[in-house]
């Protein structure tokens, strides 16, 4: 199976949803893109483990990064990909392949753009945060990422999102003090004792700041717990994982410690983080992306990779094709009619002198 990136962007569509490129198994699909970008005589095209990375060097005053991923989350059946009343369904057909597909297509089709271009089509993005290839890259190449703007190729609904959600998991541990169970009144329940923290959850109202003129939802839930040894036994430990979601006006540090206000009295143990990116809409280079692709912006409801690149001085903004209420869904699709929308503004944008 080749790509054509000239050919029917449906069927390019289709063709790289086709190959299966769970994390961790995206070398089949950076093969095909590096070989579709390949014999451009406008593009460099580079290759970083399984990431793929094309760029002008036309001497344009300012550079515009975008980028995409090329894995998804494991298969659940939706392989091969389907299409049926004007949504193509399969996995990572949401996020992310429409995104890519767009890419690859307006990638050889813009020829001499205004701006010089960063085309990056990267790995692992769907797994921690250390194993995603742009974590290496700002490591060890951070000149490839360098850009004025990007635009990240996430499922939107082909609508501008701004910034994203940082993101806080944290664990809170009971202490109780092992039994038989026959004999419980001789110990003490740490499973029990998680009560008064999911009570403290569940009556938790989340806030919904307004930064930069959007407007965010936060999260802060339990999304596991853990304890016990048998079943006979009384448990004398207990742990429940929370996740935060916040706005990105909350440094990590911010994040933290707001936990710690919501959970007083017990000891929180921080798991990993991320911050958030504040929407940056302001500023010259998204006032004249959000006027070129059209539409409301809105905030950006999850962690995406916009925040790697507010970490690196480069403003950002999430646009692509697909729901993303249907991201990682077993029925995950993307309309048809969202990838030309995507595509024709993408192109338009880029090039507009």
């Amino acid at each position: 199976m080749s790509l054509d990136p000239h050919g029917d962007l449906v069927a390019l569509f289709r063709a790289i949803v086709d190959i299966e490129s769970v994390s961790g198994n995206e070398r089949e699909l950076a093969d095909q893109v590096q070989a579709a970008l390949s014999g451009h005589d406008h593009l460099e095209v580079l290759r970083d483990g399984d990431t793929v990375i094309a760029r002008t060097s036309l001497g344009r005053p300012e550079r515009v990064v975008i980028a995409g991923h090329l894995d998804t989350v494991p298969v659940a059946g939706n392989l091969p990909s389907s299409i049926e009343g004007g949504r193509i369904y399969g996995r990572g057909s949401c996020d992310m392949k429409g995104g890519v597909a767009v890419m690859l297509a307006v990638a050889v089709a813009t020829t001499a753009p205004p701006r010089d271009l960063t085309w990056i089509f990267y790995d692992h993005e769907e797994v921690e945060a250390s194993a995603n290839s742009l974590t290496r890259i700002a490591a060890t190449r951070p000149e490839l990422l360098a850009g004025d703007f990007a635009v990240l190729m996430e499922p939107t609904s082909a609508r501008v999102e701004g910034g994203c959600q940082g993101t806080l998991r944290f664990t809170v541990t009971t202490a109780g003090r092992a039994a038989h169970s026959a004999r419980a009144w001789m110990g003490h329940n740490a499973i029990h004792d998680l009560a008064e923290v999911l009570a403290l959850l569940r009556a938790h109202q989340p806030e919904q700041p307004v930064v930069d003129g959007l407007r965010y939802h936060e999260g802060l839930n339990a999304v596991a717990i853990s304890g016990g040894i048998a079943g006979n036994v009384i448990p004398d430990r207990a742990t429940v994982m929370v996740n935060y979601r916040f706005a990105p006006h909350r440094s990590l540090a911010d994040a933290e410690q707001y936990c710690r206000s919501v959970l007083p009295g017990y000891e929180l143990t921080v798991v990993d983080g991320a911050p958030g990116a504040r929407p940056g809409l302001d500023l010259p280079a998204a006032v004249d992306f959000v006027a070129a692709v059209g539409g409301e912006p809105t905030a950006k409801f999850g962690w995406t990779d916009v925040a790697r690149f507010a970490a690196l001085g480069i403003p950002a903004v999430n646009f692509g094709p697909g729901d993303p209420a249907k991201a990682h869904a077993d029925d995950e699709f993307c309309l048809i009619a969202e990838l030309f929308t995507c595509r024709d503004a993408l192109a338009g944008w880029l090039g507009k002198g």
